[in-house]
């Protein structure tokens, strides 16, 4: 039985596919598929775990144009919220392992529908990131996208992120700007998007596309790259709220670097595919 789980993250929804319930192979086409809003089960990408080596948990991220993610805060909270929900885990955190690298999650509560990961440090380095040219930091660096100039600050927490501070939001620029800054000819790997908007020295605001889906509703890690950036350029202090149109996610900067992200998953449905494969 092709048994999968439908989950969300403040309007950011994967469905979950566990090995042990769904023999599939998961190529491009098959996520497609899956993931299509009017053809498929619709959702921002697929959590394909666990996957068990070397007691260790790992965990696979795919987007919805089939590409694999290496890191997605809500992905990563919503796949322990059924690592949790299913009893794989009974302790209060565990560590995972996926692409980006390894991260660790706490629950915060019995249920498990509020999460703490440490999403690591991030890093300014072109090279980390996948920027073309001389080795630098990214910070603060000027694009030509369509008929604007972008003022851009790059990073990479695990997997690549490209911010843009605005003095004033809009609904309509990350649909019209998102998708050709992230598949700007300066970045190897293409390129996450955050636009934001700074409300005070606790308080952010963003608009998110994300490489390989779109605009998103919320991203954690987008949230967790947004704060950085504001933190980098002495805009934020290191406890921030970050307000995405899905909801809010709370990133804290520790001395060290070290990224902490937390936020709500909710269980949505559980399900049975049916259609060919």
């Amino acid at each position: 039985m092709r048994k999968f789980f439908k989950y969300e993250a403040l309007g950011n929804d994967y469905i979950v596919i566990d090995p042990k319930n769904f023999d599939i192979t998961m190529n491009s086409e098959n996520i497609v598929k899956i993931c299509h809003r009017n053809f498929g089960c619709g959702s921002d990408g697929i959590l394909y775990g666990p996957i068990f080596k070397e007691d260790k948990i790992f965990l696979k991220i795919f987007n919805p144009d089939g590409s694999e993610a290496e890191k997605s805060g809500n992905g990563i909270r919503i796949f322990s919220k059924y690592l949790k929900d299913e009893g794989y885990i009974k302790d209060e955190s565990f560590k995972l392992q996926t692409k980006g690298g390894e991260v660790l999650i706490k629950y915060l509560n019995n249920d498990g529908s509020v999460i703490k990961v440490s999403m690591g440090k991030v890093s300014f380095n072109s090279r980390d990131i996948g920027v073309n040219g001389d080795e630098r930091e990214v910070i603060e660096e000027y694009i030509h996208v369509i008929d604007r100039k972008f003022n851009i600050t790059s990073l990479s927490i695990g997997n690549p992120h490209t911010v843009c501070i605005f003095d004033k939001l809009d609904d309509e620029s990350i649909h019209k700007y998102g998708k050709y800054i992230e598949n700007h000819e300066m970045f190897i790997n293409r390129t996450n998007v955050q636009f934001v908007e700074v409300i005070d020295r606790n308080t952010i605001k963003i608009k998110i596309h994300e490489r390989g889906a779109g605009y998103t509703l919320a991203s954690g890690s987008s949230s967790c790259a947004a704060a950085s950036v504001c933190y980098k350029l002495s805009l934020v202090d290191s406890d921030i709220l970050v307000k995405c149109d899905g909801g809010d996610i709370r990133v804290q900067i520790d001395d060290d670097g070290e990224v902490f992200m937390t936020g709500e998953v909710s269980r949505v449905y559980d399900g049975v595919l049916r259609m060919n494969l």
